[in-house]
């Protein structure tokens, strides 16, 4: 699809709008758009970039939506009180979201690479795209986070790439059902657990997703995603393991450090070994690194070379990102929501001296009720003794939501369980209570997701901490 119409975008500033209004533009489509943060004067930095790419900007009132050929985009959970909708409803525009709009211009291309998951999707797809960019197949990437591999100075903001080649990688989200749109030549899932859906629904969905592929990607390692091999042709199949030697892909000898991970990659098939020195900590991305490395040899790309290319990928943005370090104490912003992802972040960094100073802010009140039991138990195992986990209330961005299960429940019981935690009404206090509580050679860790501010927040922590720490004392209003 290259000509494109007339879009405007509910909420683009949203990570997942933001860089498919980007492709859309790029292609030839007209870009329009509204958001509430936006209004409510939240994330400046981003709508201005917006803006810098000649994207028009308007209030989340309506006032934008003035042509019937305008085709609204949503994401799955806009409700019909918002002001935009409305419009689009009176003057007969077409609606359509966000998912199914990218699963069109994925569909449409030559070879679309498609990563799922529970958790990695957005590294797995940096690494892709990394790869493939540096092979020279010039793909579009679609990504949900920022891939700093293409950040620079005209592009502070990179979850997106036009490429001019035939390839188009992108993430695919399983948590609002969308992943049945998307009709993927490789089918990348890095694993299966528990997060936005039941266990049934979620093996039912990534079934569906991987049944159309011509190559499938799994990971051994997850119980969930082995399983979902045994119905396909062997011929369709990649697997990778850290672990299993019946895998296409086997990693041995991980040499950890605080900032990278280096392991040795050897091809079931043929015996090939290469190295591969990864400059983004943790087993988890050794995972990610295989399941990368798999389907770069599904689009083409040798093992040797695409194992050179993964050596130069510098991570994405929220993923166990060191924001700086004062007077001895870290701070690390990071995007773990789900308890597989808290868990690999708290084994991570306990691989390596520091108490953990943690601040979990839950990414919405559902989640927190779906994830209840998963999330007590992931901090009761990956916290130790001399660790703080604090927790506002969850991410709320307006509408009607069951707040039946809040962050002092579960807080409650992981104190029950012997952990040092704590809730608080609102992250000012978290903040706080985290300066006050830092000393030298911790760690603190900003964890959450939907949440731009939160990069914000663990830069604020920062800059406060070292003020405070100059000064001796601290102010109540300070976060």
């Amino acid at each position: 699809m290259s000509q494109l119409g007339d879009y405007f975008f509910c909420g683009i500033g949203g990570s997942g709008m933001t860089p498919l209004a980007l492709i859309i533009q790029a292609r030839g489509g007209r870009v329009e758009g509204s958001d509430r943060a936006l209004d409510q004067g939240r994330n400046a930095e981003r709508f201005d970039f917006l803006r810098s790419r000649g994207v028009l900007l308007h209030p989340q009132d309506g006032s934008g939506i003035r042509r019937a050929g305008q085709i609204l985009v949503t994401s799955a959970a806009v409700e019909e009180t918002i002001p935009d909708v409305q419009a689009a409803r009176r003057i007969g525009a077409t609606i359509t979201t966000r998912a199914k709009l990218l699963a069109q211009l994925f569909n449409s291309a030559a070879l679309g690479v498609g990563v799922a998951g529970t958790s990695g999707k957005s590294t797995t797809v940096g690494m892709i795209g990394w790869i493939l960019h540096r092979a020279g197949r010039n793909p579009t990437i679609m990504n949900g986070a920022d891939m700093k591999n293409f950040i620079d100075a005209g592009s502070p903001f990179a979850s997106a790439r036009v490429g001019e080649g035939n390839i188009f990688v992108s993430e695919v989200d399983e948590s609002d059902g969308s992943i049945a749109f998307f009709e993927p030549r490789v089918a990348v899932v890095n694993n299966i657990s528990l997060d936005h859906k039941s266990l049934d629904e979620l093996r039912s969905l990534f079934r569906g997703f991987i049944a159309g592929a011509q190559r499938v990607v799994l990971n051994l390692d997850n119980a969930e995603t082995a399983a979902i091999s045994v119905d396909l042709d062997p011929k369709q199949v990649e697997t990778y393991s850290l672990r299993s030697t019946h895998a296409h892909l086997l990693a041995s000898s991980p040499a950890p450090s605080p900032t990278g991970i280096v392991f040795q990659v050897r091809a079931r098939d043929t015996g090939e070994t290469v190295g591969v020195a990864l400059k983004v900590p943790g087993l988890h991305n050794v995972a990610n690194a295989l399941a990368a490395l798999s389907a770069a040899k599904a689009c083409g790309v040798s093992l040797a070379q695409a194992a050179a290319h993964l050596s130069e990928f510098s991570g994405i943005r929220r993923r166990l990102e060191v924001v700086g370090i004062a007077n001895e104490i870290t701070i690390i912003d990071d995007f773990a929501h789900n308890p597989d992802k808290i868990s690999a972040t708290l084994e991570t960094l306990h691989a390596f001296p520091g108490r953990l100073l943690v601040m979990f802010q839950p990414h919405g009140y559902l989640p927190i009720r779906i994830m209840r039991e998963g999330l007590v138990d992931c901090f009761v195992r990956g916290l130790h003794d001399e660790d703080v986990l604090v927790m506002p209330e969850p991410a709320y961005f307006g509408g009607t939501v069951d707040r039946s299960v809040r962050s002092r429940d579960i807080i409650r019981e992981i104190e029950r369980q012997g952990r040092k935690a704590f809730a608080f009404p609102d992250r000012s206090t978290c903040g706080n209570t985290l300066v006050k509580l830092a000393r030298p050679n911790d760690r603190i860790v900003i964890m959450g997701a939907r949440d731009d501010s939160l990069s914000q927040f663990a830069h604020e922590l920062l800059r406060r901490l070292t003020l405070t720490r100059a000064s001796g004392s601290i102010a109540a209003g300070d976060f």
